[in-house]
Order: C-alpha cells, then sequence, then structure tokens
C-alpha cells in the first residue's frame, strides 16, 4: 500500500472515538450560526484533548489514554442512506487528486526507472470519510451514543426550562420505539447541560447566575458554561484569526450530507419528521447512468431535482434551507469562526476538557465497572445455568435452527439486554478509551459465545475487533491474528452479505499486514473484496475496487523484491474500475503511472490498449494533446491488432485530431504519424521522364527513377565520364571536376549541393510504408519547400510555400490528388517542382490531408463521418498536417576524432541549386536492333534533338566498347551512301567484279588516321560529326551507325556516354550527359581459326623477300537458334603494313563457300610482302588492305564500316606502347640481340573473313552479313577471331624463395630461334637411274639458305647425320651428302646464299633429304644462341631404276 500520513497505531483509536449527542435550543443554534458553524461542528478543531488522561480499570489499575479524540454530532433519527454515502464517497475521491508539481518516487527496480506517487490522499479521504459514516449497527457498539450534551442559551427566557424540554425530547429519541435510530450505548446514557453564553451582546451577570442554578441542580460534573462570540463579525477584517474549521468542512461531515441529501432526517426541534423526507430518485438515475461527475462542482452542490428546498413546507422549511444554504457556501470564501477570538478558542478547547474529564470519562469508567460486576456475577454460574439465564434474558429470540441453515443467515439476533451482548459492549468500551489488553479478552470471550450460538454476525465482529485490539496491545504479547479477520471478512462478505462491514475490516487488516511488511499478504487480501461477483455492484462496487486494487498495487512495488508487473497490471485494473466508478481524472492516472512499466517493452497489445484508454480519457477530460500523443504512439507502433480494431484507432485518432486542429486552425500545421516515411531511401532525380519508344524510334535509356542502383554500373558511367572530360581537357581532368549526378540516392555523395537547371523538373521519390492493416488515402499531397531567390542583382528574396496558391512564380509544385497506400504496404510517390528563377531551393518535407477509406466499421462512441470527399475513394475523414523529410549523412570516419565520437556528415540531396539554363540533349535510336550474331553488322540511325532554348557543341560519344559501333570514317569518300545502291542494300561499300579476278588480291590502302584512330589517342571518345559542329535550339540531325555484334555470344550491355557542352560556357554546369545503355544478345555464328608459316617455295614473282602460307580454318558454330540457315564466305581481306594476301591456293570448282551448321571450311592463301613503295615508313599508319573474293561483288575493305571495325579490333594492340626496359650498358647488346631474334619469328599480318548468312524469319529470307578479325602476330602460333576461355589451372603448393637481385637475362625461346635462318631444298621430285649401269647414283639439290633477320647471321651447315637407330635409319633410308660434311657461312641481313650439294644413293626407293642441319647465331654477340633450324616439312624425292 501506498504511504499514509497515520501510522496504523493512530489510524485505529481515531476511526473509533467516543460519540456524543449534540442536542441544542434554536436559541443555541442561532448563536454558533453566526460563525457559519453548527454546534458540532464549531467543536470538532478542539475534539483532541492535548493531554494525557487517566481513568481506572475493574482492577483499579491506573490506565492512561493518550491522544484521546471524542466525536460529536447532532442528533439525526434516519440512518444514513446508501445512496447519499456513496455520492459523498465518490465526490471525496474525485476532489481529491495529486497536487500539481509534486515530486514523484523515483523507484528503480530491475531495468525499470519508475515515478510513483508515493502517498495515495484520495485514498485516505476515501477510507476516512467510509470509517465516519458508518451507519450504527445492533451488533457492535463502536458508534453508539455514550453521551449527549444539551445546549441551550443564556439568552433564552428560561434557560433551566429549556433544559429540561431537551432532556425529555433526548429520552423520548431514546426510548421510544418510534425511533430506531440513533444507536445508544446504554439506557442511562450520560446528558451534560450546556449554557452557550454571547460575550458580545449577551448579560454576562445572568449568564452566571442561570450557571449557578444549573450547577445545583445537575451538579458541578454534569453542567458548564461556554463564553463565545466575544467580538462581532463586522470587526473581523481588522486582525486575521486562523481558521481551523475549514479542512474539516471540506470533508463534508457525514451527518450534514445526511441531512441535505437524504432528507429522512430531523432536527431535534422539528415535531413533523415525515413531511420532511426527499426523494433520492435523482440521485440514483444519476448513478445508474454511471454519469461521468462534473469535477468542478462542489459534492454539496445538489442538483434542483435533489434540492430538499424543493419538497419542503411547514415552519421549518426557512431554518432548514437556511442552514443548507449556509454550508453550501462553505468553501466559497465565507470567513467560519468570524465573531470568536483566540480565547474563545481557548474556552472551547477547556469545554472539551471539562466535558471528558468530568463527565464523560467517569462515565465511562462506571459503566465498565457496573458490566464488569455483572460478567463476574454471571461467571460462578454453571454453563448450563447460564444457557438456561441467556433462554431467560433472550425471551424474543428467534427459534432454533439447524447448522446448515445458520451458515447461510447471518444466524442469531440478540436482544438489547442478552448478556453476550453486555460481554460486548464492556469491549467496546474498553477499546474506546485503549484499553486493549482488556478488551481483546472480551472480545475472545464475546466470539466463543458467538459461534457457540451460531451467531455469525455478532462472531465477525467480535473476530474483527479481537484481532485489531491483539495488534494494538502496547508491547505485543501476542501475534496479530490474521486469521481471525480473514474468517470475519469470509462471514460478512458470504453469510451476512455485508459489504460494507466487510470492506471494514479489509482497510483494517491491509494496514497492520503493511505495517509489518506482509506487503503479499496485505495485496492478497486487498484482492479479494475486489471481485466483480460481489453482490453489492453499481458505481460503489468499482469506486471501492478501483481503490482496492491501487492499493494492492503500490503493495507489488513496495515489497522488498519489487514486483514491477504485478504492480502495472493492478494499476490497469484500478484504472478500468475507476473509468466504470466515472472518475475520469484517476483512471488516467493509474493507466499513465502503468504505461512507465509497459512501454517499449514490447507488448505491443498491452501498450495498445493503455495508449488507447489514456487518448480516450485526456479526450473526455478535454487534455486534447495529451490524446493526440497517446493516440499516436497506437499508430506508430508496429501494432499487432487486427484490421479493424486498427481501423477503430485511426478514425479516434482523425477525430480527436480533428477537434485539436480546429481549437488553432491558423496554427502551423502539426507533424502527422502516418504513413511511415523512410527518409534515407529519398531519391532526388533532375530532368525530364524519359519519353516512351515510339515505333522504331527509341529514346536514350539515360538516367530514370526506375533503374536500381548498382555501383558497379555507376562507377563504369562515373570513369567513361573522366575518360572524355579528359579528352576535352587535354589529357588532363580538372581539379573542380565532379561526376555529373542526375539521381541522387542513399548510396550516391550527397556531400556538395546539387545543381538543377532553371525550367527542369525536380522529382522528388518518397517512399512510403504504411504499418497498419487498413489502407491509408492521402490527398492533396505536395512537397513542401522554402525558395531563396537570387536576382541579377545579387539580393536575395525568401520565399515558403506550402501549398500551390494562385499563380506558381517561383517554383510550380506537382499536386497528387489521391495517393492511396493499401494495408502493409509500401509505396513511393513521385512529386515534381518546377523551379522558374535561380536560387537556392530547399525541400523540407510533405504535406497532404491523411484520411481512411469509408468502411462500415465504427468506433464506440464516435461513429465514422459520411463521406466528405468527392474522388475514386470515398473518405471517412481526414485531418491536414506535414511530415518533414530529414536525412542523416553518411557517418565520417576520416580523422582520428571522428572515429572516437559519432558525426555524421552532411546530406544535401534536399538543397539543390538552380543554376541558369543549359542545353538540354535528346537522343533516338532508330532501328536499332536487340539481336545480332557474333560479328554481323548492322546499320542503324541516331537522332540527335536539341530541346532547350539554347545551341549545343562539342558533342561527343565514349564507351568501353568502341568495337561495337562506328559513325564512320572522318571522309565523305569513305562512307558509302545510304542506302547503298548495290545488292541486297548492304551496308558495306561494295563493287561489282568480273570473274577473271577471283583468285587474286584486289589492293587498297587506308590510314587508321582517317578512321579517328591514331597514336596516342583514345580510341573510346569519338566526336559525333554534327554539321557545323553546333546543334541549335529545336534543331535536330539523323545520322547513320553501323554496329557490329561483339564476337562472344550472350547478353552484352553497352554503354554510351554522350558528352556536351553549352556554346556560352556557364561557371557552375560546363558539360552535361546523356547516358544510354544498349542490351545486345548475340548468338553464335562463325569461329574463324588462323595460322601463317613459311613457304618454302622458291618462286617469287614479287622479286626477292619471303613467301607466306595462310591457313584460315572457318567453322559454323551456329545452332540454327536465330534461324540461320547456312553462311556465305563472301571475302577474305587481309590488313597489314608489311604483308599482303596475293591469291588463294586451294580454291576449288564451287567457288562458293557454304558452310551449313556444324560445318568447317579450310583456306589456304599465299602471302607476300609488300613492294617497297607501298610499304611506308614505321611511323606511318598506312595499312595495306587485300581482297580475295569469292562472290561477284568486292567489299571494300578499306572503306567503312569494314575498316572501322577492323581498326577498332586493333586499336587495344595500338595502344599497348612498346616498353622499352631500362638495362645496364653490358647487358644491352644482349638486350638487342634477343629483340632481332624475336623479330625474325614476328608477322603483323590481320585477316578480315566477310560473310553473309542466310535467315528465314517469320517465312522470308533475310540475308544478314558480317566480318570476322584474326590478327596473327607470330609464325606457326594459332590465332582465332574469339577469345579463348581460359582452363583454369590446376592447385599447386605455394612455393615460397627469396627473390634474388641479380636478373636472369633474356634468353629467345627455341621457336624464335628456329625462324632466325629459313632453308629451303630445291631438287627433281623424282630421279630416273639405271642402277644396272652405274651403281651409285647422284643427284645434284641445292640449299637455299635465307636470313630472315635485319642482321648479320653466323650459319654452321652439318650434313652429318646426327643419329644411327633404326627408327631414323627408316625415315632417312640409306644416302650420303658428298663432298664437304660442314659449311661455315655468313649471311648479311636478309641476304639469301645457295649451297650445291651432291646426294649418293645406291638403292631405288624415297628418300627425305631434309637431314641437314643448320646452327645460327649472331655474328656480334659472343653469347651463342645456337640451335638446329627446323625444317618446314620433309623434303621427299623418289629415285626410279631405268
Amino acid at each position: 500500500m501506498a504511504q499514509c500520513v497515520q501510522s496504523v497505531q493512530e489510524l485505529i483509536p481515531d476511526s473509533f472515538v467516543p460519540c456524543v449527542a449534540a442536542l441544542c435550543s434554536d436559541e443555541a443554534e442561532r448563536l454558533t450560526r453566526l460563525n457559519h458553524l453548527s454546534f458540532a461542528e464549531l467543536l470538532k478543531p478542539f475534539s483532541r484533548l492535548t493531554s494525557e488522561v487517566h481513568m481506572r480499570d475493574p482492577n483499579n489499575q491506573l490506565h492512561v489514554i493518550k491522544n484521546l479524540k471524542i466525536a460529536v454530532s447532532n442528533i439525526i433519527t434516519q440512518p444514513p442512506q446508501p445512496g447519499a454515502i456513496r455520492k459523498l464517497l465518490n465526490d471525496v475521491v474525485s476532489g481529491s487528486q495529486p497536487a500539481e508539481g509534486l515530486v514523484a518516487n523515483v523507484i528503480t527496480a530491475g531495468d525499470y526507472d519508475l515515478n510513483i506517487s508515493a502517498t495515495t490522499p484520495w485514498f485516505e479521504s476515501y477510507r476516512e470519510t467510509f470509517l465516519q459514516s458508518m451507519p450504527a449497527s445492533d451488533h457492535e457498539f463502536l458508534n453508539h451514543y455514550l453521551a449527549c450534551m444539551l445546549v441551550a442559551s443564556s439568552s433564552e427566557a428560561e434557560p433551566v426550562e429549556q433544559f429540561s424540554k431537551l432532556s425529555q425530547e433526548q429520552h423520548r429519541i431514546q426510548h421510544n420505539s418510534d425511533y430506531s435510530y440513533p444507536k445508544w450505548f446504554i439506557p442511562n446514557t450520560l446528558k451534560y447541560y450546556v449554557l452557550l453564553h454571547d460575550v458580545s451582546a449577551g448579560d454576562e451577570q445572568r449568564a452566571e447566575s442561570i450557571y449557578e442554578e444549573m450547577k445545583q441542580k445537575y451538579g458541578t460534573q454534569g453542567c458548564y458554561l461556554l463564553k463565545i462570540n466575544s467580538r462581532t463579525s463586522n470587526r473581523a477584517s481588522d486582525e486575521q484569526i486562523p481558521d481551523p474549521w475549514s479542512q474539516y468542512l471540506q470533508k463534508n461531515s457525514i451527518q450534514n450530507q445526511e441531512s441535505y441529501e437524504d432528507g429522512p432526517c430531523t432536527i431535534t426541534s422539528n415535531k413533523n419528521s415525515d413531511s420532511n423526507l426527499l426523494s433520492l430518485d435523482g440521485l440514483d438515475n444519476e448513478v445508474k447512468d454511471g454519469l461521468p461527475n462534473n469535477f468542478r462542482a462542489h459534492p454539496l452542490q445538489l442538483d434542483s431535482s435533489s434540492d430538499p428546498s424543493n419538497s419542503m413546507d411547514g415552519p421549518d422549511h426557512v431554518k432548514f434551507a437556511s442552514s443548507l444554504h449556509e454550508t453550501k457556501k462553505a468553501n466559497t470564501g465565507i470567513i467560519h469562526g468570524a465573531c470568536l477570538t483566540l480565547t474563545d478558542h481557548d474556552r472551547i478547547r477547556q469545554f472539551i476538557q471539562e466535558f471528558t474529564f468530568r463527565g464523560l470519562l467517569p462515565h465511562i469508567e462506571k459503566t465498565i465497572r457496573q458490566l464488569n460486576d455483572q460478567l463476574i456475577s454471571r461467571k460462578g454460574l454453571s454453563r448450563s445455568l447460564f444457557s438456561a439465564t441467556k433462554k431467560w434474558f433472550s425471551g424474543s429470540k428467534v427459534p432454533e435452527k439447524s447448522i446448515n441453515e445458520l451458515k447461510n443467515t447471518s444466524g442469531l439476533l440478540y436482544p438489547p439486554e442478552a448478556p453476550e451482548l453486555q460481554i460486548r459492549k464492556m469491549a467496546d468500551l474498553c477499546f474506546l478509551v485503549q484499553h486493549y489488553d482488556l478488551a481483546y479478552s472480551c472480545y475472545h470471550t464475546a466470539k466463543k459465545d458467538f459461534l457457540n450460538d451460531q451467531a455469525m454476525l455478532y462472531a465477525a465482529g467480535a473476530l474483527e475487533m479481537a484481532a485489531v485490539s491483539a495488534f494494538l496491545q502496547p508491547g505485543a504479547p501476542r501475534p496479530y491474528p490474521a486469521h481471525y479477520m480473514d474468517t470475519a471478512i469470509q462471514t460478512y462478505r458470504d453469510i451476512c452479505k455485508n459489504m460494507v462491514l466487510a470492506e471494514r475490516c479489509v482497510l483494517l487488516s491491509a494496514e497492520i499486514l503493511k505495517s509489518q511488511s506482509k506487503y503479499s499478504e496485505a495485496a492478497a487480501l486487498l484482492i479479494r473484496l475486489t471481485s466483480e461477483q460481489n453482490t453489492w455492484k453499481g458505481m460503489d462496487s468499482d469506486l471501492r475496487s478501483a481503490l482496492l486494487l491501487e492499493q494492492a498495487a503500490h503493495c507489488f512495488i513496495n515489497m522488498k523484491s519489487p514486483m514491477v508487473r504485478k504492480y502495472a497490471f493492478h494499476m490497469i485494473l484500478a484504472g478500468h474500475r475507476f473509468s466504470k466508478a466515472g472518475q475520469k481524472k484517476h483512471a488516467l492516472r493509474c493507466y499513465c503511472q502503468a504505461m512507465q512499466v509497459y512501454k517499449g517493452k514490447g507488448w505491443s497489445l498491452a501498450e495498445d490498449h493503455i495508449n488507447f484508454t489514456i487518448g480516450r480519457q485526456s479526450y473526455t477530460l478535454r487534455q486534447l494533446d495529451n490524446a493526440v500523443s497517446a493516440f499516436r504512439h497506437i499508430l506508430i507502433n508496429e501494432s499487432r491488432q487486427s484490421a479493424a480494431q486498427q481501423g477503430a484507432f485511426l478514425r479516434e485518432y482523425l477525430y480527436v485530431y480533428k477537434n485539436v486542429s480546429q481549437l488553432s486552425p491558423d496554427g502551423p500545421l502539426p507533424q502527422l504519424p502516418l504513413p511511415y516515411i523512410n527518409s534515407s531511401a529519398t531519391r532526388v532525380f533532375f530532368g525530364h521522364d524519359r519519353r516512351p519508344a515510339d515505333g522504331e524510334k527509341q529514346a536514350a535509356t539515360h538516367v530514370s527513377l526506375d533503374q536500381e542502383y548498382d555501383s558497379e554500373s555507376s562507377q563504369q558511367w562515373r570513369e567513361l565520364e573522366e575518360q572524355v572530360v579528359a579528352v576535352v581537357n587535354r589529357g588532363v581532368i580538372p581539379t573542380n571536376f565532379y561526376p555529373t549526378q542526375y539521381c541522387l540516392n542513399s548510396y550516391s555523395d550527397n556531400s556538395r549541393f546539387p545543381l538543377a537547371v532553371v525550367e527542369e523538373p525536380i522529382t522528388v521519390e518518397v517512399a512510403f510504408r504504411n504499418p497498419l492493416k487498413v489502407p491509408l488515402l492521402l490527398t492533396d499531397l505536395s512537397l513542401l519547400w522554402k525558395f531563396q531567390r537570387k536576382d541579377s542583382s545579387g539580393k536575395d528574396n525568401e520565399e515558403v510555400k506550402e501549398l500551390v496558391t494562385g499563380e506558381p512564380v517561383m517554383i510550380g509544385t506537382e499536386v497528387i490528388s489521391e495517393f492511396l497506400i493499401n494495408s502493409e504496404e509500401s509505396k513511393v510517390a513521385r512529386l515534381k517542382l518546377f523551379p522558374h528563377h535561380i536560387g537556392e531551393l530547399h525541400i523540407l518535407g510533405v504535406v497532404y490531408n491523411l484520411g481512411t477509406i469509408q468502411g462500415c466499421m465504427t468506433v464506440d462512441g464516435i461513429g465514422a463521418l459520411p463521406g466528405c470527399h468527392t474522388g475514386k475513394h470515398s473518405l471517412s475523414m481526414s485531418v491536414r498536417g506535414r511530415q518533414d523529410l530529414e536525412i542523416q549523412g553518411p557517418r565520417l570516419n576520416n580523422t582520428k576524432e571522428e572515429k572516437t565520437s559519432i558525426k555524421y556528415g552532411p546530406d544535401r540531396r534536399l538543397d539543390p541549386i538552380i543554376t541558369e539554363e543549359m542545353p538540354l540533349l535528346e537522343v533516338f535510336f532508330i532501328h536499332f536492333p536487340t539481336g545480332l550474331l557474333c560479328g554481323e553488322i548492322r546499320k542503324a540511325y541516331v537522332e540527335f534533338v536539341n530541346v532547350s532554348k539554347c545551341p549545343l557543341t562539342g558533342l561527343k560519344v565514349v564507351s568501353k566498347r568502341p568495337e561495337f559501333f562506328t559513325f564512320g570514317g572522318n571522309t565523305a569518300a569513305l562512307t558509302p551512301l545510304s542506302p547503298s545502291a548495290s545488292e541486297n542494300c548492304s551496308a558495306y561499300k561494295t563493287v561489282v567484279t568480273d570473274s577473271t579476278s577471283v583468285c587474286t588480291a584486289l589492293v587498297s590502302s587506308a590510314s587508321s588516321v582517317d578512321f579517328g584512330i591514331g597514336i596516342g589517342s583514345q580510341p573510346e571518345v569519338i566526336p559525333v560529326p554534327l554539321p557545323d559542329a553546333v546543334l541549335l535550339p529545336g534543331a535536330s540531325v539523323q545520322l547513320p551507325m553501323w554496329l557490329r555484334g561483339p564476337d562472344e555470344e550472350g547478353v552484352h550491355e553497352i554503354n554510351f556516354l554522350f558528352y556536351y557542352e553549352s556554346v556560352q560556357k556557364q561557371p557552375k554546369i560546363r558539360h552535361r550527359i546523356l547516358r544510354h545503355t544498349a542490351v545486345i544478345c548475340t548468338s553464335r555464328s562463325l569461329n574463324v581459326r588462323a595460322t601463317v608459316c613459311r613457304s618454302n617455295s622458291l618462286e617469287d614473282e614479287e622479286g626477292r623477300g619471303g613467301n607466306m602460307l595462310v591457313f584460315v580454318d572457318v567453322e559454323n558454330t551456329n545452332t540454327s537458334e536465330a534461324g540461320v540457315k547456312e553462311f556465305h564466305i563472301v571475302q577474305v581481306s587481309s590488313s597489314s603494313k608489311h604483308w599482303k594476301l596475293q591469291k588463294s591456293v586451294n580454291l576449288s570448282e564451287n567457288k562458293d563457300a557454304k558452310l551449313a551448321s556444324r560445318e568447317k571450311g579450310k583456306f589456304c592463301f599465299k602471302a607476300v610482302r609488300c613492294r617497297e613503295k607501298e610499304v611506308a615508313t614505321q611511323f606511318s599508319e598506312k595499312y595495306i588492305f587485300a581482297d580475295i573474293i569469292f562472290g561477284n561483288e568486292q567489299i571494300i575493305s578499306s572503306a567503312s564500316p569494314c575498316a572501322d571495325f577492323f581498326y577498332r579490333s586493333l586499336s587495344s594492340e595500338l595502344k599497348k606502347p612498346q616498353a622499352q626496359p631500362s638495362v645496364h650498358a653490358e647487358k644491352q647488346s644482349v638486350e638487342d640481340a634477343v629483340r632481332l631474334i624475336q623479330k625474325c619469328s614476328e608477322v603483323d599480318l590481320n585477316i578480315v573473313v566477310l560473310w553473309k548468312a542466310y535467315v528465314v524469319e517469320d517465312s522470308k529470307q533475310l540475308i544478314l552479313e558480317g566480318q570476322h578479325h584474326v590478327i596473327l602476330h607470330t609464325i606457326g602460333k594459332e590465332a582465332f577471331s574469339c577469345p579463348q576461355k581460359q582452363e583454369p589451372p590446376e592447385m599447386e603448393l605455394l612455393k615460397f624463395f627469396r627473390p634474388e637481385n641479380t636478373t636472369v637475362p633474356l634468353r629467345p625461346s627455341v621457336e624464335q630461334l628456329s625462324n632466325l635462318i629459313k632453308t629451303s631444298l630445291h631438287y627433281p621430285e623424282s630421279f630416273n637411274h639405271p642402277f644396272h649401269q652405274k651403281s651409285l647414283c647422284l643427284v645434284p639439290v641445292t640449299l637455299l639458305l635465307s636470313n630472315c633477320s635485319k642482321a648479320d647471321v653466323d650459319v654452321i651447315v652439318d650434313l652429318r647425320h646426327k643419329t644411327t637407330s633404326p627408327e631414323a635409319l627408316e625415315i632417312h633410308g640409306s644416302f650420303t651428302w658428298l663432298g664437304q660434311t660442314q659449311y661455315k657461312l655468313q649471311l648479311k641481313s636478309q641476304e639469301i646464299h645457295s649451297l650445291q650439294l651432291k646426294a649418293c644413293f645406291v638403292h631405288t626407293g624415297v628418300y627425305n633429304l631434309g637431314t641437314p642441319r643448320v646452327f645460327a647465331k649472331l655474328s656480334d654477340q659472343v653469347t651463342v644462341f645456337e640451335t638446329s633450324q627446323q625444317n618446314s616439312m620433309p623434303a621427299l624425292i623418289i629415285i626410279n631404276n631405268v
């Protein structure tokens, strides 16, 4: 339980005090009314004795009474009505609220820090009022009157006679059977005569004489002269006299309440009391309906229906009405005791002392002795005699019943003079004067008697008081018998059905248990009485249950190990019962205190319930801000409620919110809780939306909000832009260059203010999420922004817009009229702004009306409003508000300080700077293919449109795949017309040929410079050939573009970046870009492999210089998935600086080279060196093209697009610089030698295979064309048209070694050395010799040695057979060379030398003459790189016999 102001040792004696009746004459009442007080009220502040009191117990022992208090009250002849008591208790609780600014206790329990009010003054007020307002009962005497004060005034005509009348009235009320109320302790009630004297108006002499007369008649112990009103009330303003009455009158004594409320009251002077009965209907109806109280009304302020003045008549009406009126005004600033001085206060205090010392206590002492004597005299009798005496005394006792019947009733009812009741009377008297030892023994005895008689109501009362007495005994000789209390509570509640007495037991026992720190038992006891199944239901039950549950909650929190969750749960239950009892403020307080425990612990349903109730109660109490806050919490937490419940919450929130907004319609727009906005996912796009494809016309993809962010792709675009900027700025990227960002998101670099162009829209994509299971409808959704205008004069003008009002001058704002977000849906809204002026724009957030779709669900008490929206959806109710877009920048992690603390950088994506106008390019692709064969050539068109008001220039395109496309050569002569006049509308430049030049090559030449490819340039950056290099505003240009399918099959994404600038240079934006990603799907076509080797033939029509054979294998790898029927090889061309194809060697009769699916064809060509006049200098970029045609049409390979794609395939090779390693002088010669030897085996011959493919598509035959390139570098090494897949190397163990500083000298490979000298043998293929005439056959053989290098070479020719193994003999046969067996020669640069040899044969047969071994080394080298020169092929000779 909560802490109380009083301890339980003070509380119980104050709750059970001797009761004294007061009966006043009219005149005496008038004197006290001058102070706005009745006589009983006048005495109230002084009713506690200031000193100890002594009395003697029956054993003549001195007993000390401390802090004795007496209760004086007017006689009321009707018991208080339950309805009145209920209303009083309700008002007492509602009138006692926590003090404003009260500092709550902070209790730390586990993870919880709770702010809890330590005291509960409303509960203490309730308890005090409850105990005071208990009606007197026959089974106990604690609140029966012990004495009666008879009060008359000294100003009356015959005061003594008045005393006699009052005495007779008291006697009549006590002993007449018409009056069952009030209850009197003993028949012989103490009468104490009080003479009131008005000091300021009365005659003091007369008063003294009357008092003397009274003393003669009633004795000095039985009367008192009380002097009051020492001053007149109109002098009250002179000095401030303390007002001790207000604190008591605030608690409205139950007697007053009964007088005014329940009417059936009789004040002593009323003769016809029955006529004054009041109706309670009005009050009962109010209670039944459960309407909330008007908190501002004073508890005594009654409705007209229950106003007693309506039903009063007779002579006493005026007096009663005025009395009521006086009390009503008790709290309206009236000063009580205005005629009393401090001396009068002392006199009243003295009067109470005298009355208690001389009148009341001696009377109690005497009564105890008498009762004790009666009991002692009875104790001597036997049990049977005692029971006989009981029967004798209890003549009117009800007939005895069976035990079962008794247990279901309250048992016996004793007559007043029953001996058992005398024990109870004595026990109660002892209890009232704090003699707890004697009281306990008497209660204990009485309890046994009552239980024996099955008088359950009496037994329960005895048990209750026995338990309290045992606890209060000084020195605590015995433990507190809690089981007595439990039995008493059970009996009261279940057998006697008396909840009031059960509640009193619980209140007392709980306080006692709390004082012993038995919080668990106290809580269990309090909860036991709060069951909903109680027979005494209604508002009283709810109020009682609420207060007891709240105290139980405090018990749980005050335990040694606080039970926080139980505390919270019982606070919720208490709040619920407070709400049912109409105590809205207390209900709200309980829920708020419990919320501290449930908040943020994941108990979302409990949290929702509490917040909903807090919202409801706050709204009822007109605490609208709290209500909005509570409902907001329900909506923003991840709710697990059903859709219907969430809909109810949302509508309730909207309803409350609407009321709040109506209070301040001109205030700033408040923040709305729904829908959620993921601020970091906000994306900002600068520019127009992409145009859709129009037939064959397809707009550049550029950047759009529909594209997902890809870091790899983003990096590629950045590199492309850097590449083109570097080319424009002569190879250097400017320091102030930043990559262009059209779309800003959480991945982009947002540390700088983005630049937007005037008159180009800014689109902001806001990511909304609806966490509820009900749809949300946002209407009139737009962006909220602030704009700082920059004039040409440099002045700043600021303008803030929340809505589009009137004509949008600076910034046009798009409004989305309806935006529906379905249940638990994430949806993005794209909102546009149109800047019409330069300046600084700040996008602050979004503004919208929040509502939900009209449904059939309604909230209790608040029905859905009729649809107030005309649109696609019927809107139930909506409120206007805003949400801010606050984006947290990236966490900084560069410096030490940033790493050790949490700091975030700026994110400026919502703060664009609007700059001057810039040109805007749009690019359209016409007839752009989506699927190609590998190597296929296709012609398309590109249209460039300037859609801005500024001319653009410097248009360039950059791509990582320059080999994919070309705009043609630099000169018109090299670029074919469009369309071509040749057959099948070929993309190539063709010439019709005659049939004579079929097998020989047609030669042409071209320079790579003509095609934009030269040394040191960037082949990826290609200028777009605009006419006049400028595109004017509104102008458009169409240019042809040839495409070639990439060599690898699959899907290819090819990025184009178009770069352009404004003719007028802008300081902030130097250039703009446009992106396009082309997706091409390539399918397999041909696979070309080529090798080159030296020819051994001697004849050379072209003069000197070696010949070579080129072998070309072409395989059709297409699997007909693209509908390809067959491929025709129409032409094979070569391109080289030094070599050219001369003729086809193996041309068959059928000159059409057709390849069906999976077929392979082999071609062999003879290649010769170019003539000296054709060969340019080493640094020239002129290439010789030679075409060998297999059809009747020559494709000019040195023109666009054939040469373009050839040069682009070469560009990667040309880009690589020939790196010369820096070596020391002594090693330089060795390096040169190696280089010379390597050059011997190098050849720069490039083969271009041109083909046509016949495709059937939609029952039509199409002819596709294309080309493949093979770049031959090395003699004897196979080259491929498409890159070969590398086999992954097998896993090997790691080897760790220490690198040595000595560099290993380069050595040429065996293949390179073998190509240093070219050898060929010239001899007759067959030789006839008559062996029968001459046994030796001599054949002349010429050995031709050709130096392939540019240096002098020393050659050694060794004719000796090296091996004598049987295999070698089989190969070479038995022949010998005659003459010199070894020759040493020196060959000059590229010299050809012939040696005349003779071979000697002894048999006929076939012989291989290729046995001579040739060794070579460079003449100026000491190091010998000697190796056997390998013959190209076997040199076979046939020896015949004739």
